[in-house]
């Protein structure tokens, strides 16, 4: 299952019943396998346990509970940063799978500062992950990477961060008339 997915964001209602979530209210997520990937279902504790009885309901993929948290207004930025948040979340954008690396060191990273939080999956090969704060899910692909694959993502990842996405040219030099005759001349004798 080697595929990124994009998932909606926390929704601030509940599905089943349409009422808004209060601050600190307790709601659950879903995600459900369907034909173009993973659905994000957001219910209310009522919906929850009122789906839980219905025999008939669809097992989610995986499911999580989580205490509501309004979004906070975003910050003003007077230029835009490029950092590891921005540049995983363009990278999933960009679904390159060569960049498959590189996105899962982004979010180890990210779960270490704490911005992800690990959600449960039942398959191990994806991670799953939510943003604290605004509760956007996040899919990575566990691309099991040995140490001696880990320096070279680290140093790409680093680029990327410096924005020196590839390695610098060096730049041609010009060849001048009085150089072509020197060589010229050198190549004869």
């Amino acid at each position: 299952m080697q595929q990124d997915w994009n998932i909606k964001a926390r929704s601030e209602i509940c599905e089943a019943t349409g009422q808004p979530f209060t601050e600190g209210e307790i709601f659950h997520t879903a995600l459900f396998a369907d034909g173009q990937g993973l659905r994000r279902s957001d219910l209310c504790e009522e919906a929850w346990k009122a789906r839980s009885l219905d025999a008939t309901s669809e097992p989610p993929f995986s499911a999580w509970r989580s205490k509501f948290e309004p979004p906070a207004p975003p910050p003003l930025e007077p230029l835009p940063r490029d950092d590891a948040e921005g540049m995983l979340r363009r990278l999933i954008e960009s679904n390159d799978p060569a960049h498959t690396n590189t996105r899962y060191l982004l979010a180890v990273m990210l779960e270490r500062k704490r911005i992800l939080k690990p959600q449960p999956s039942p398959d191990k090969a994806t991670l799953i992950y939510e943003r604290a704060g605004t509760g956007e899910t996040f899919i990575i692909i566990d691309p099991n990477l040995s140490l001696s694959d880990l320096v070279a993502v680290q140093e790409e990842v680093s680029a990327l961060l410096s924005g020196l996405s590839a390695p610098a040219v060096p730049p041609v030099q010009e060849t001048t008339a009085s150089d072509a005759d020197t060589s010229s001349l050198a190549e004869s004798a």
